[in-house]
């Protein structure tokens, strides 16, 4: 989910910086820190919103640099588990496919891809033996997150399944939808109910 979060900290504007208007320079330093930064607190920071509030600027003895108490807010993507996603497919391998969720791909197990046993072939498909279902690059998905892993920062890991009932390749959810018939006792009262019209034309 995307989050806007509010962060109060004090911010080191470097004396290069000195020349501009302290909010901007405030901008550009925060756009430096947070730029790419990944963390289990914030998940993926996309861009620094608004600087909120900006308190009055110290000098520290040694250092040529301001330091001014700010509030700011930051836009940032955090996955949450169970959260469901519509993402394209990104790409297919010989373990699963990845799932665009936005600042990130999300890795689908093979075995996780559909309720089947799935092979892989050159074309860079996937395909289950029974249903014939297929998955491509570029097919529009339903998923859930399963698992979400920040102990590499620089490579978090996003685990998500289309195997659960209600997921999948739309293409499929529209083809379940149709297969889904009226229970016997709803087609007898509609049966019965339509014979009721008859006879009272």
């Amino acid at each position: 989910m995307f989050y806007e979060i509010e962060i109060k900290d004090y911010v080191r504007v470097d004396p290069s910086f000195f020349k501009l208007d302290v909010k901007e320079a405030i901008k550009k330093e925060l756009e430096k820190t947070y730029a790419n930064h990944i963390s289990p607190e914030l998940g993926f920071v996309i861009s620094i919103h608004k600087i909120l509030e900006i308190g009055e600027g110290i000098i520290i003895p040694g250092d040529g640099a301001a330091y001014y108490d700010t509030s700011f807010s930051l836009l940032a993507f955090k996955p949450d588990l169970q959260e469901l996603f519509f993402g394209r497919i990104s790409e297919i391998t010989s373990f699963g496919a990845f799932m665009n969720l936005g600042p990130i791909d999300g890795m689908i197990h093979i075995s996780q891809t559909m309720d089947d046993f799935v092979s892989f072939s050159k074309g860079n498909v996937l395909t289950g033996r029974n249903s014939k279902r297929s998955l491509r690059k570029g097919d529009l998905c339903l998923a859930r997150i399963i698992a979400v892993s920040y102990k590499d920062p620089l490579d978090p890991k996003i685990g998500i399944t289309m195997r659960q009932p209600g997921l999948g390749k739309l293409e499929w959810l529209e083809q379940e939808k149709k297969k889904v018939k009226l229970p016997a006792t709803e087609k007898k009262e509609k049966s019965t109910e339509a014979k009721v019209k008859e006879k009272k034309k």
